[in-house]
């Protein structure tokens, strides 16, 4: 499974409210907020906050259910695990079946890499960068204890 977060170009001085979409792909189908009516892009950096803050419970065995609406858009992708096996589904349906650590090591790799791209970008004293950084920092672990677990 692949999943990307992206910053939308042309939106003026970069700042933690910057739209931007999520991409979801597997050997399934895909779940993208992009190319849709209504618009279903979101203000990225806090939705990114908000799906590695939920992820927490799922990849550490506290929920098995978690459901990701954007809170500024109607985008929504639903992940819903067994003892070895997530489930990733878009509106349309299914997109991907992945282990824990295959689904943290694409969120991983989506998040560090939208911050590589554009987070020196954002104003140091942007409240939404502090908060995104240490989601990461936290997911990080979750990522690295799925990995040897």
């Amino acid at each position: 499974m692949i999943a990307s977060f992206t910053v939308r170009p042309g939106q003026g001085d970069p700042s933690g409210f910057d739209l931007g979409d999520m991409c979801w792909r597997g050997e399934f189908g895909e779940a993208a907020s992009v190319g849709h009516v209504p618009d279903q892009g979101m203000m990225i950096w806090i939705s990114a906050v908000e799906l590695l803050d939920s992820l927490h419970g799922l990849l550490t065995g506290r929920s098995v259910d978690v459901s990701f609406i954007d809170a500024d858009s109607s985008f929504c992708v639903r992940f819903r695990t067994t003892r070895k096996v997530v489930g990733v589904s878009g509106r349309a349906g299914l997109v991907a079946r992945v282990g824990h650590a295959e689904l943290a090591e694409a969120v991983l790799s989506a998040a560090e890499e939208l911050a590589g791209r554009h987070l020196a970008a954002v104003p140091p004293q942007d409240g939404v960068a502090h908060d995104y950084l240490a989601a990461l920092d936290r997911f990080r672990l979750i990522a690295r204890a799925t990995r040897s677990g």
